[in-house]
C-alpha cells in the first residue's frame, strides 16, 4: 500500500478512535436485581415477628444493651479481619493513583559521567585505535500520553470501581465483625442462663432428695426412691461441665474479635446470665433497600462495572498509541563540557499501532468480555444469595418463635404437673415414682426452653447478618 493511501486510511482511524473505546457501564436491564420480584415485600416477612420499616444503620442497639455496645465499638475498632480489610483498600486506592498517573506528563532526568574509549569499528575508523577519555552525558526529557481513544480513561476508571468494591469489601467483613461478636455475646450470655437453670434444677433435684430422705426416716418412703432421686440429680449436675464449656468458648471467641488474645477475656461478661431480648418487631425493609444495602451485593456490581471498563482498556489498542515528548541534553568529552557542540534536543510524537496484524488485541478484547460476563453472572448470583439468605432467615426466626411458644406453654404444664404430683405425694395419695417422673418432665422442658430462646438468639443475628445491616459509616 502506497504512503498516499495509507495516510487516509491512518486519519480515519485516529477520528474514529476519538471517542472512548468500549461499552459505558449501565446495570444491565435483564439483572435479576431489575425483577419487580427481586426487590417487592419479603415472601416470609409478613408475620407479627416483622415490620416493613427501614432497618437501622446499628441494629445491634435494638437490644439496649450498653455491655454489647461497648463490645461492638472494640471490635469495630480492634479486630484483625477488619486490619487486613482496610489495608487491601489502600492498595485498590495507590493502584488507582498510579492509573491517574497516566494522565499527566512524565518527566525524566538522567546523568551519567565516566571514562571511556568508544570504539574504532563503531566509529567506522578500523585500524586507528580511539583514546580513552573522560565522557558525559546529562539529559532531561517530558512526555504525554494523548488518551486517544480513551484507554488511560478506561483504565482509571475501572481502578475507580475496583476501590469502590474494595471499600464494599470491607463493609462485608465489618457486618461480619459485628455480627459475630453479638453472637458470641448472646452465646456467653445464654450458657449463663443455661448454667443458672440447671443449678436450680440441681437445687430442686436436691431438695427433693432430702425430703425423700427424711419421709423414709419416718417410714414413708423406701430406700429406692431416695437413690433415684439423687440419680436424677446426678443426672442434670452432668450438664453444667458442657455448658461451662460453652460460655468459655464464646469469651475467648469475644477476646479475639476484639484484637485480644483469649486469656484477656471479658470478666464482666463471664458473669453475665441474662441474654438481651429485643422488645419489639423486627424493621426488615423490602427487597430494593436488601439489595441497596447488601455489602456483597454491592461489590458483585461494582466488579462487573470494573470488568466492563476494561473492555474499553483492551479495545483501545485496536487504534494507535500516541506519546508526545519533548527531550534536551548535553554528551561529549568531559573537558568540553556544555560547550555548543555537546548539545542535542528532540521533539516530536511516538506511534505505536499494532497493524495489521491486530489478532493479538482481539483475543484481549474476547478475554475482557468474558471476564465481564463472568461478572454478570456473579452478580446475579449474589443478589439469588441474598435474596435466598434473607427468606430463609425470615423463616427460620419465625417458625422458631411458633416453637417457643409451644415450649413455654409445655413448661408451664409442666410445672403445674410436678406441683401437683408433689402435692399428692406428700398427702400420701400417691408415691414417688410419679413425683420423680414429673420434675424429671419439668427439667427437661425448662432446660429446652432456654436452649430455644438461645437458638431465637441465634436467629436474630442471623437475620439482621442476611438483611446486610451494620454496614453503614460507624
Amino acid at each position: 500500500m502506497t504512503l498516499y493511501r495509507l495516510v487516509p486510511s491512518i486519519m480515519a482511524t485516529l477520528l474514529a478512535g476519538c471517542t472512548v473505546a468500549g461499552p459505558n457501564y449501565h446495570r444491565p436491564a435483564t439483572a435479576i436485581a431489575e425483577r419487580p420480584s427481586a426487590t417487592g415485600a419479603f415472601v416470609s416477612g409478613t408475620g407479627a415477628a416483622f415490620t416493613p420499616t427501614p432497618l437501622p444503620d446499628h441494629w445491634w442497639k435494638l437490644y439496649s444493651d450498653p455491655a454489647l455496645d461497648r463490645l461492638v465499638e472494640d471490635a469495630l475498632a480492634h479486630n484483625t479481619d477488619l486490619r487486613i480489610a482496610s489495608a487491601n483498600i489502600a492498595r485498590a486506592n495507590a493502584a488507582l493513583g498510579l492509573a491517574e498517573e497516566a494522565r499527566k506528563p512524565g518527566t525524566q532526568l538522567e546523568a551519567a559521567p565516566g571514562y571511556a574509549q568508544p570504539s574504532a569499528e563503531e566509529q567506522l575508523r578500523p585500524g586507528a585505535p580511539l583514546p580513552s577519555a573522560l565522557v558525559y552525558s546529562v539529559g532531561a526529557g517530558i512526555s504525554y500520553q494523548v488518551d486517544l481513544a480513551g484507554q488511560v480513561r478506561r483504565a482509571v476508571e475501572a481502578a475507580g470501581a475496583d476501590v469502590a468494591a474494595t471499600q464494599a469489601a470491607y463493609d462485608a467483613t465489618r457486618a461480619t465483625v459485628v455480627a459475630d461478636t453479638t453472637r458470641a455475646y448472646l452465646d456467653a450470655c445464654a450458657a449463663g442462663r443455661e448454667i443458672d437453670v440447671a443449678q436450680q434444677a440441681v437445687a430442686l433435684q436436691s431438695r427433693t432428695t432430702t425430703l425423700t430422705q427424711r419421709l423414709i426416716h419416718a417410714g414413708r418412703g423406701i430406700s429406692l426412691d431416695a437413690t433415684r432421686s439423687r440419680a436424677q440429680e446426678e443426672q442434670v449436675r452432668a450438664t453444667l461441665p458442657s455448658l461451662r464449656g460453652a460460655r468459655q468458648i464464646a469469651l475467648f471467641r469475644l477476646a479475639t474479635l476484639t484484637g485480644r488474645p483469649p486469656g484477656e477475656f471479658d470478666r464482666t461478661v463471664a458473669a453475665c446470665t441474662h441474654e438481651p431480648h429485643l422488645d419489639r418487631a423486627i424493621p426488615i425493609g423490602d427487597g430494593a433497600a436488601l439489595l441497596r444495602r447488601r455489602p456483597d451485593v454491592r461489590r458483585a456490581e461494582l466488579e462487573l462495572h470494573a470488568a466492563t471498563a476494561r473492555i474499553g482498556v483492551a479495545e483501545a489498542e485496536l487504534y494507535p498509541r500516541i506519546v508526545l515528548g519533548a527531550s534536551a541534553g548535553s554528551a561529549g568529552l568531559l573537558r568540553s563540557a556544555l560547550s555548543s557542540d555537546t548539545y542535542k534536543f528532540s521533539l516530536g510524537p511516538l506511534i505505536r499501532w499494532e497493524f495489521p496484524n491486530r489478532e493479538r488485541v482481539r483475543a484481549r478484547i474476547a478475554s475482557a468480555q468474558a471476564d465481564a460476563d463472568a461478572a454478570y453472572a456473579k452478580f446475579d448470583g449474589t443478589v439469588l444469595g441474598a435474596l435466598r439468605e434473607t427468606e430463609t432467615a425470615l423463616t427460620v426466626y419465625a417458625r422458631d418463635l411458633d416453637r417457643r411458644t409451644a415450649l413455654n406453654a409445655a413448661r408451664d404444664q409442666s410445672a403445674r404437673a410436678a406441683s401437683d404430683a408433689e402435692r399428692l405425694f406428700r398427702a400420701g395419695r400417691t408415691g414417688f415414682l410419679p413425683v420423680l417422673d414429673a420434675q424429671r418432665t419439668l427439667i427437661n422442658a425448662e432446660q429446652t426452653l432456654a436452649a430455644a430462646d438461645s437458638r431465637l438468639a441465634a436467629d436474630q443475628v442471623q437475620l439482621f447478618l442476611a438483611l446486610g445491616g451494620g454496614w453503614q459509616a460507624y
